[in-house]
């Protein structure tokens, strides 16, 4: 019997065979119901409802982008790079998505070949929307905003009267003349974020940018240094880890992947050093769903409930590694089927401890128990390794391109009006740059939704809130989840965002005759757009 045959009578591929034909059909109904269609050419929308500056390139600002000029708005988008894919075009190329595509669909026209896909297929998708939703022109390259300034005598009443004053914005030095409203699509990774411990090696570059120049280091703290390579774990693809020892400082979703791309690439073996646990959820879109589906947004009495699940579902065999000081609804969980089993079969060494210093051969650590808090470790060990990858993350983007006061104390990031607007100015949208730990998705359905809902208040002035009902709205969030880890908005669940979103209606009646637009897409398709395809159809 050859391979082939074998193949085609194993149950096993069948079954594929059915899920991958239905989950291709599951997306183009998806396509069909809620893809706006995008303007007719370049030249469009030649009569705008409006103009909206887009400050950043990645896959939020192309959706949110592609969302405006389908309906009718002109966009500029500032890009301080040379390509789309923010983040995504500056991870390794083994990296994918944690959660299933389907709950990954930053736009409507997104469409997915498989259920995970890697780094080059979400950059492919990027740029396809960017170039059929006609953006590529409108698009600044090498263009960072160092200005974001309100036009001299406008806004000046939005406290009094919001459905009759209005914002108008200009960007760096005004080339591209005024703006109706801001989206800010930085997203909350920025630059690698590289922690100076004693002992590492440094450079007077990376000192100074955080970065290192060239892989050559220069000790310059007191005592020994370490000898061998130091790389962030955004820099993956292209280290030389066959036969070395990697030792990987951080235990987020990053660290996790680095321990699985150095083993994949033949390192000897892995430790990972934890300064603080992580839960780890199966890669499961049910159980996924249903966790996210939680509608409180913070840890509440039954919560265990759901911890003992995954615990048994993730944690078997390995009890020893479920967070003990950390609830399931308090921090963003990694969504990983492999890592407990790489920790089982004793490939990578899980290590729960505060770093002291680097050694000439590894790093030494102050290990802690699994119920001991950071810093409360006793005993001293030291973990030898050949390359070190820091797993610690990006730095947050600063929004010091505003030039006027939009974040005042206590209503600064991640504490705005639905989470995503300065509760100063409705003009002014944040979407995925200000929250801090959730669980959901960053690149789903609420990309549309925020944009739509800006739209709404440029084209409805009754609909607009006062600085005075957005700061209300994050003060009863406050009390709502007083005493929630962190504070308020520090954490939700995307069942929490839902009804926020819900209630932005119900709570605002004259909003209702909106709700079809804003939550679904529908409606809005500019006159134009039809009169150019009716045309080009005839012809």
């Amino acid at each position: 019997m050859t391979t082939r045959t074998s193949q085609l009578i194993s149950p096993f591929y069948w079954a594929e065979v059915v899920f991958d034909f239905f989950y291709v059909l599951v997306q183009h109904i998806i396509i069909w119901l809620f893809k706006p269609p995008p303007p007719p050419g370049p030249d469009y929308p030649k009569n705008p409802k409006g103009r909206i500056a887009v400050i950043g390139a990645g896959l939020t600002g192309v959706s949110s982008a592609a969302h405006a000029i389908a309906h009718g708005f002109d966009v500029v988008i500032y890009e301080q790079g040379d390509t789309v894919g923010g983040i995504w075009a500056h991870v390794n190329k083994t990296s994918g998505l944690q959660l299933n595509s389907l709950l990954y669909r930053f736009h409507p026209a997104v469409l997915w070949s498989c259920s995970f896909p890697h780094r080059d297929e979400i950059l492919k998708e990027i740029r396809r929307i960017w170039k059929e939703y006609q953006l590529e022109p409108r698009t600044r390259f090498n263009t960072p905003v160092k200005s974001v300034k309100r036009v001299e005598g406008t806004g000046e009443h939005l406290q009094e009267d919001p459905s009759g004053a209005q914002s108008r914005w200009i960007i760096n030095g005004g080339e591209d003349g005024e703006f109706d409203a801001v989206v800010v699509t930085v997203g909350t990774c920025g630059e690698p974020m590289r922690i100076n411990f004693p002992g590492l090696p440094s450079s007077d570059e990376s000192d100074a940018s955080g970065s290192d120049k060239g892989g050559k280091h220069e000790g310059k703290q007191e005592g020994e240094t370490f000898e061998g390579d130091v790389i962030h774990s955004s820099e993956l693809d292209n280290a030389q880890l066959e036969g070395k020892r990697i030792l990987v400082i951080g235990s987020g979703a990053s660290g996790v992947e680095a321990v699985e791309t150095a083993l994949e690439k033949d390192a000897t073996g892995c430790t990972m050093i934890a300064r603080d646990d992580k839960w780890i959820i199966p890669r499961n879109m049910v159980v996924d769903t249903l966790i996210s589906a939680q509608p409180f947004g913070r840890e509440m009495p039954l919560s265990f409930i759901w911890e003992k699940i995954v615990a048994w579902w993730n944690y078997r065999g390995a009890p020893e590694l479920v967070p003990a000081r950390l609830g399931l609804f308090e921090s963003t969980p990694v969504v990983n089927d492999e890592f407990v089993k790489l920790v089982k079969k004793g490939k990578c060494q899980y290590v729960r401890g505060d770093i002291e210093r680097f050694t000439k051969n590894g790093v030494r650590v102050k290990v802690r128990g699994r119920e001991d808090k950071p810093g409360e470790g006793k005993e001293e060990k030291e973990y030898d390794a050949d390359v070190v990858v820091l797993a610690t993350g990006f730095k947050k983007p600063a929004l010091s391109f505003f030039k006027d006061n939009l974040f005042p104390d206590g209503y600064d990031r991640p504490n705005l009006y639905l989470q995503n607007f300065s509760t100063e100015d409705w003009s002014v949208l944040m979407t995925n740059s200000s929250y801090q730990n959730a669980i959901g998705t960053v690149g789903h359905f609420h990309i549309g939704i925020y944009m739509r809902i800006l739209l709404v208040f440029l084209m409805d002035p009754d609909a607009r809130p006062t600085p005075k009902d957005m700061k209300l709205w994050v003060d009863v969030i406050r009390f709502v989840k007083r005493g929630a880890r962190g504070g308020a908005l520090s954490f939700f669940t995307y069942m929490e965002l839902t009804i926020w979103l819900l209630l932005f209606h119900i709570f605002r009646l004259d909003r209702i005759k909106w709700m079809f637009f804003i939550m679904q897409g529908w409606g809005v398709y500019p006159a134009e757009y039809k009169r150019a395809k009716g045309v080009s159809a005839r012809t």
